[in-house]
């Protein structure tokens, strides 16, 4: 059995109820995995493509709840910063943008850990630096979402109305990334994969989501994407 058949489908599936279950987080558990199995580049291509759908099913549910004024705030910044992050992924070679991408994540886990503490992004500027930041990181490392938590712990944003509009400025966020940077060079049967696996992990997160507390399955994904982290800066660095 290959690396991409246990990784791929485990990577996606991890995330996706990780989504589901705590409305955020698909890409931060996912995306180190996807990169393990298809590269630095191609790896966040096929993050940004699966984060896009998770989303829209997640969004499907809780449109109703979707700050949208909020969420522009948030999105122009960040369409605003891709095309630097797409430049910055196609000119860097495969072994830095692993290095670059697992240090990322792992930089991004440790802020989500420390947010419950962190009141820095406060006030325009805040939302600013929020959005801008998540989008050079979401095309880049393909997570997006930590600065966007930090945000959302800055402001005191209500956790129900955060998850809905964050599910809105996801999918804006990852078509943007697609865009710019085009579709991955995968097999189909990847792509095929990926999806079932998707779907696997969608239902599973939400039989999870009313018996698991999110608190604690988000703590037990984390340490997978920890994990996955530190693999891919370990992978690049060898290859260096």
């Amino acid at each position: 059995m290959t690396a991409e058949l246990v990784l791929l489908p485990l990577g996606v599936a991890a995330g996706a109820v990780t989504q589901r279950v705590t409305g955020i987080g698909f890409a931060l558990v996912s995306a180190p995995l996807l990169v393990l199995v298809a590269g630095p580049f191609d790896g966040i291509i096929l993050s940004n493509i699966l984060g896009l759908v998770v989303s829209a099913v997640v969004l499907a549910s809780t449109w109703r709840d979707v700050q949208w004024r909020r969420g522009l705030m948030l999105v122009l910044p960040a369409l605003a910063a891709i095309p630097l992050g797409a430049l910055v992924a196609r000119a860097m070679p495969g072994p830095l943008l692993l290095v670059l991408v697992g240090s990322l994540v792992l930089v991004a886990l440790t802020l989500v850990q420390a947010s419950p503490r962190a009141r820095v992004l406060r006030g325009p500027g805040g939302a600013v630096t929020a959005g801008a930041a998540s989008g050079f990181m979401n095309v880049t490392a393909g997570v997006g979402g930590p600065a966007m938590v930090l945000y959302a712990v800055s402001t005191a944003w209500e956790h129900r109305r955060f998850v809905a509009t964050f599910q809105f400025y996801s999918v804006i966020v990852n078509l943007g990334s697609l865009l710019a940077k085009g579709p991955p060079a995968l097999p189909a049967r990847s792509l095929l994969v990926s999806l079932a696996a998707l779907a696997v992990g969608l239902a599973g997160g939400e039989l999870l989501s009313r018996r698991v507390p999110a608190e604690r399955a988000g703590r037990a994904v984390l340490v997978l994407a920890l994990a996955g982290a530190a693999a891919t800066v370990a992978k690049g660095l060898i290859a260096l």
